[in-house]
């Protein structure tokens, strides 16, 4: 998954606007909240599935379910931008449900992984929620200046991670199993990339989007913060599977 629907349009749009939507974050937040409820549905519903079905059942919806994941969020990310609202939201909270789906088999890998389970899920939560407190009078006391500069590292940092976690992808369709360092690194990386992302999303949005824009704030928020969960649970399954 990445939160890069639009990422360099809304840059553009930053440099050239002061706020343009000085309350579009609060007035996004109870539908990011909604988002991530439906998400937990949706990771239950998964999680059953493995129970009773099986593993490859799982496995031959899944694929269908991450397709659907990206044409939902490419549809509703285009309906919310044109302040579509009333066609935005229903397609918003079917895709949140669908990306819980999506994320059913990593959360069952944490359940399973020894130093992980409850716990580690936990921690992952409770990190997004104090990232979010803490990103938002970061992102949004930040100077024009060290704001652009931020966002700026931040997509050429997604990008470079993107291409590394390609790499990884075709070396797992080869058979090549990559070292358990690698993949400590990639999901560092990609936590410390995220919560940057948490800190842009604050300078960023309010200066893209509108009031009535609110259901593209929540889901570039919503993004955000269910990479940053699943980031923190690949880190911590890698370092407690290590050899």
């Amino acid at each position: 998954m990445s939160n890069t629907s639009n990422f360099r349009d809304a840059i553009r749009e930053a440099k050239q606007n002061a706020l343009v939507g000085p309350n579009v974050i609060s007035n996004a937040l109870p539908f990011l909240g909604g988002g991530l409820v439906l998400t937990a549905v949706g990771a239950w519903g998964g999680l059953e599935v493995i129970s009773d079905f099986g593993l490859q059942t799982y496995s031959a919806t899944s694929l269908p379910a991450m397709i659907l994941f990206f044409v939902l969020a490419f549809i509703s990310q285009r309906a919310a931008t044109k302040g579509n609202n009333d066609v935005a939201l229903p397609l918003l909270a079917t895709f949140s449900i669908v990306s819980g789906y999506t994320l059913s088999f990593l959360i069952e890998l944490a359940l399973k992984t020894p130093g992980v389970g409850e716990t580690g899920l936990a921690i992952a939560a409770l990190s997004c929620g104090i990232t979010f407190i803490a990103a938002r009078p970061i992102g949004a006391n930040l100077s024009d200046e060290d704001g652009f500069a931020l966002t700026k590292t931040f997509q050429l940092g997604l990008i470079a991670l993107l291409v590394v976690m390609f790499a990884q992808v075709i070396c797992m369709w080869f058979g090549i199993i990559t070292p358990s360092w690698m993949e400590i690194g990639i999901s560092g990386i990609g936590v410390l990339l995220f919560v940057g992302s948490a800190v842009v999303d604050f300078f960023v949005l309010p200066r893209t989007y509108e009031d009535e824009q609110y259901l593209s704030a929540a889901l570039s928020m919503y993004l955000t913060y269910v990479n940053l969960f699943v980031f923190i649970l690949r880190f911590l399954i890698a370092i407690n599977s290590r050899d």
